[in-house]
């Protein structure tokens, strides 16, 4: 039967569906020696079809699901061209994994990473408002006015933040943490630098409910059957915006 090529992709562990559009896009996939250049091109049982010159031929992979602690300099992505390091340096498995969503390179904490395309793409679609928290360190005070206005919106690109959540950690005003329920490009920074404030430092603590625990920075460790579950127990049903 016919499959749409992003998710064709996606269910062998190559990278997310939206990933794989952005592949499509940089003229990346060929399809039958072709480069694709259809996004919703429908892959039949006799194509071959290829990433980076490479055919894809392995069977549905056996599902990884992982949380890195990442360390500070590595970038978020599969590799990189510059060879910087990357996330998947500190990851020693066989099977092919992708990160679910970036951290700047200068921003540490909680990253999932896993070869299933589908929950990646759930994960990271807007509809599903996956919870993050961070832990933001500030260059001053920031003050309760300032707070508020946080709290209830930015404007960002022409449009606003949705609310979020931000407190002072253990009553220090420097020291912020910060619950987002979208994902825009350096956002936390942004946001707060269009207040007046420099974060010196931005550490993810929670993503979807999960921590980094015991681990150390640049330490990995499996999911566990529970936490999986409840992965997909949390994005069964969209967060209904307030």
């Amino acid at each position: 039967m016919p499959i749409r090529i992003n998710k064709y992709l996606a269910d062998r562990g190559i990278a997310s569906r939206r990933a794989i559009d952005a592949l499509i896009i940089q003229r990346r996939v060929t399809v039958n020696g072709s480069v694709l250049d259809q996004p919703g091109y429908q892959v039949k049982p006799p194509d071959v079809v290829a990433v980076d010159g490479k055919r894809v031929t392995r069977p549905v992979p056996h599902r990884r699901y992982i949380v890195l602690n990442k360390p500070l300099n590595c970038i978020t992505t599969s590799s990189d061209a510059r060879g910087r390091s990357t996330v998947l340096d500190y990851i020693d498995i066989g099977e092919r994994v992708f990160p679910i969503g970036r951290l700047d390179k200068q921003t540490t904490g909680v990253l999932l990473l896993t070869n299933d395309g589908e929950l990646a793409n759930t994960l990271m679609h807007p509809r599903y408002s996956v919870e993050k928290i961070y832990r933001a360190y500030l260059d001053k005070p920031f003050t309760k006015k300032d707070r508020h206005c946080f709290e209830s919106g930015i404007m960002l690109d022409h449009k606003k933040t949705a609310s979020c959540g931000a407190r002072y950690y253990q009553g220090n005003k420097r020291d912020i943490i910060v619950t987002l329920h979208e994902g825009r490009n350096r956002q936390i920074h942004r946001m707060f630098q269009s207040l007046g404030y420099s974060v010196l430092r931005l550490d993810r603590t929670s993503y979807a409910g999960l921590t980094a625990g015991v681990l150390q920075r640049g330490e990995w460790r499996e999911l566990t059957v529970n936490e999986i579950n409840g992965i997909k127990q949390l994005i069964l049903t969209p967060r209904q915006s307030a």
